[in-house]
């Protein structure tokens, strides 16, 4: 996997995967402290939940469950002092489908936290992950 990051003016940056994304990053600038984009620590964590809620939505679709929505809202804490690593993260799983099962749900988070997301596997190194779910049932509306 190969990224190359291009600094463009003050605390700006721009991204570019290997796939040929590109995204703007940076930090607070001007008097405003108006951002860019996300910062470089705010896309780990975006990395984090993105890499989750897949893991998610394919074992939940694998197991034929009728899935139709999957958001992961994250809370997180970081050292005071450097390197301000993450040392808590909170993962809020919002799971909607027709019939969905909780213990499915809950047995397809388990799995992408503790066996195949590799960014919650790397984050586990500083932060205590923690998570829990809704389901929502789109049947019932």
């Amino acid at each position: 996997m190969k990224v190359r990051i291009k600094w463009v003016e003050e605390r700006t940056f721009v991204g570019e995967s290997g796939s040929g994304h590109k995204l703007v990053l940076g930090t607070a600038s001007g008097p405003e402290g108006k951002t860019p984009g996300p910062s470089p620590m705010e896309l780990v964590l975006i990395g984090t939940g993105g890499c989750s809620a897949y893991d998610v939505v394919h074992i939940l679709e694998k197991g034929r469950e009728a899935v139709e929505d999957c958001v992961v809202e994250l809370d997180a804490d970081r050292a005071e002092t450097d390197p301000k690593v993450f040392t808590r993260i909170h993962m809020h799983f919002i799971v909607k489908g027709r019939a969905l099962s909780s213990d499915k749900v809950q047995r397809a988070i388990n799995l992408s936290i503790e066996k195949y997301c590799s960014a919650s596997a790397m984050m586990a190194k500083t932060a205590t992950i923690t998570h829990d779910f809704e389901v929502i049932d789109a049947a019932a509306k």
